[in-house]
């Protein structure tokens, strides 16, 4: 070990810059590689008892998004009465002002944007 630290200080900092930057290169595909090799390996074995497997990264899954994420936006269908920047697409859990306005008594088609 000795040897190589004083190879690296006979070394420019433009050479020890050079060689960080392809040893983390390096070092990234082969931590890439191991673990495709694992997960490859875990694959072998779910198949071997009849199940599929898939993996997250950072809190995504390897497989095409889900409908939810597929979805572009959506024209607003509903509109506060008072304040027009209110609106509601008509998806998901309904806004807190619409569903307050309901619980007046309101129907709730009476905010319907028409076109």
């Amino acid at each position: 070990m000795e040897n190589i630290a004083e190879k690296l200080k006979a070394l420019s900092a433009e050479e020890l810059q050079k060689m960080i930057e392809e040893a983390e290169k390096t070092l990234e595909q082969k931590q890439r590689e191991q673990r495709e090799e694992v997960k490859r390996k875990i694959r072998e074995m779910a198949a071997a008892v009849g199940l599929e497997v898939s993996f997250r990264v950072k809190g995504k899954t390897e497989e095409a998004p889900r409908a939810s994420q597929r979805r572009g936006k959506v024209a607003p269908k509903y509109r506060h009465p008072e304040n027009p920047e209110l609106t509601w697409s008509g998806r998901g859990q309904m806004p807190r002002w619409l569903r307050e306005l309901v619980d007046a008594g309101h129907d709730k088609e009476a905010f319907r944007i028409r076109d």
